[in-house]
């Protein structure tokens, strides 16, 4: 939890060790020290003291502390905030080839000085710190501990930045229920060919749907990040950690090809986890994605038409959802919310729906129907139980959004409606019927019911219609498996 500094100087010695000697790696002595200096009028007084408790030290007592770093590119374990440092400088991608290159210079380094290299990786690339690595190994012993000894300090003030807050930033945190404060990227169109299939679904009787070849993969995908390092930039116009969006496009787009999953749920929590691992200054980041629907053309085959796997239409019908926000925590990374749905569904009844019995007063016109057309939109959404059910298709649980469109498809068609309201909660019923594993399933539905022209058309049974008026009526509901208590 970040703190102001009127917090810092009422901490305990304690507390102040427990909160500020993460800073410089497994060496708490140097904040252990630093408390004594307090109070600490200001950021630079607090990032003096720590600093001199370091340039104080005997020999070595410095030597174990550049001795207590592990070496850049290596696969040692290593404390939380280097994890994340040398994930942000591409580290922990090295190639086998780099990987060897790093491993025999930083031999040759330790080899030379008898502590690691040191560097602040903030801001670098794997190219920069190989380049600083050859450059600094051919230094005199004690010119080089002296810059080792600096970038140590360096290393500490960076990690500080997501300890201490100034006093407005503060006010800002504390009053976080009554502000907004997040920025992102929309309409990032990912395409990605050949994903990993979407198999080992639960079959249900009112879907035929097996499965996805997922051979196109497409999402338009809308990030948003928030953090309270972000504050400054909309007071004060401070962009020093602000990641454009351009960027934050370009690395959901990299992502893609790295993702080995089979759903959209999946991705984003992927995804959105490497964000928070690469830029620490975020502390949340929610994604959505309306998934693109690519439906497979028919081509001549041994047995008749079917299904070929190489050319597909792009479909302007209803197409699966996906949402998750991820949270940064004392405790590490968490998902906070989880959906997975159905928008843009248009269900048309030609009969066997009606609706009656509702108020009438001096403001009703709208006559009563006992056997009508019926047209509605509908969005769902749902959630699990378990989280890892909607990432992981292995798990055999994930409940593909094809499988709810067409329990809705079979509802619609068996059962009489007396009410859009009645529908939805009957769609929702048989959906957890079938899906024990889900949590909740929402509905947002309108009503777009035809205007009927003509009651009797000359020939047949048929009827006349038009669109409606513009005012729709529209409903919200959601549902858990309480609902299902004595069925």
């Amino acid at each position: 939890m970040a703190l102001t500094l009127q917090e810092v100087n009422e901490l305990t010695q304690k507390g102040f060790v427990e909160t500020f000697g993460p800073l410089f790696e497994h060496s708490p002595w140097v904040a252990e020290r630093a408390w004594s200096s307090r109070p600490f009028a200001t950021r630079q007084d607090l990032i003096s003291s720590l600093e001199r408790e370091v340039w104080r030290a005997d020999r070595e007592e410095q030597l174990a502390l550049l001795r207590a770093h592990p070496d850049l590119g290596t696969r040692v374990r290593m404390t939380d905030h280097s994890v994340n440092e040398q994930a942000g400088a591409g580290l922990n991608q090295l190639s086998p080839e780099e990987y060897e290159q790093f491993l025999q210079l930083n031999k040759q380094y330790t080899e030379a000085f008898q502590f690691p290299f040191i560097m602040a990786v903030k801001g670098q690339t794997k190219e920069t710190i190989r380049e600083a690595l050859s450059h600094r190994i051919h230094r005199e012993v004690q010119e080089e501990m002296g810059k080792a000894l600096q970038e140590v300090c360096k290393i500490g003030r960076f990690r500080l930045e997501a300890v201490l807050v100034d006093e407005a930033e503060g006010k800002a945190m504390k009053n976080g229920s009554e502000r907004i404060m997040y920025y992102g990227k929309g309409d990032v169109w990912v395409y990605r060919s050949y994903a990993k299939p979407l198999t080992n679904l639960t079959l249900i009787p009112e879907s035929g749907f097996v499965g996805r070849d997922n051979v196109l993969f497409g999402m338009n995908i809308k990030v948003a990040v928030s953090g309270e390092k972000f504050f400054t930039s909309f007071t004060e116009g401070d962009n020093t950690l602000v990641v454009a969006t351009d960027s934050m496009k370009n690395f959901i787009l990299r992502k893609a090809g790295e993702y080995e999953g089979a759903t959209a749920e999946g991705f984003l929590a992927f995804a959105s986890r490497k964000l928070l691992e690469t830029y620490p200054q975020m502390t949340g980041v929610k994604m959505t994605a309306d998934q693109v629907a690519f439906d497979p053309l028919p081509v001549p085959g041994a047995k008749g038409f079917e299904n070929g796997n190489l050319v597909y239409r792009y479909s302007q019908n209803e197409h699966p959802t996906a949402k998750v926000e991820l949270t940064r925590t004392e405790e590490g990374i968490a998902i906070q919310e989880h959906e997975g749905g159905m928008a843009d569904l248009k269900l048309i009844k030609v009969k066997g729906s009606s609706f009656a019995g509702f108020v009438r007063d001096e403001y009703t016109t709208l006559p009563e129907s006992y056997d009508r057309p019926l047209f509605i939109f509908l969005d769902i959404a749902w959630s699990y139980e378990e989280v890892e059910d909607a990432l992981d298709s292995d798990l055999g649980r994930y409940v593909a959004a094809e499988q709810i469109r067409d329990i809705a498809h079979t509802v619609f068609h068996e059962q009489h409606s007396p009410s859009i309201q009645n529908l939805i909660y009957r769609i929702g019923q048989r959906a957890l019927l079938r899906f024990p594993q889900l949590k909740e399933i929402r509905f947002e539905s309108n009503n777009r019911t035809w205007e009927t022209i003509l009651e009797h058309a000359t020939a047949g049974e048929g009827k006349v219609f038009t669109e409606p008026r513009p005012p729709y009526g529209f409903q919200g509901f959601s549902m858990t498996k309480q609902d299902l208590e004595g069925l």
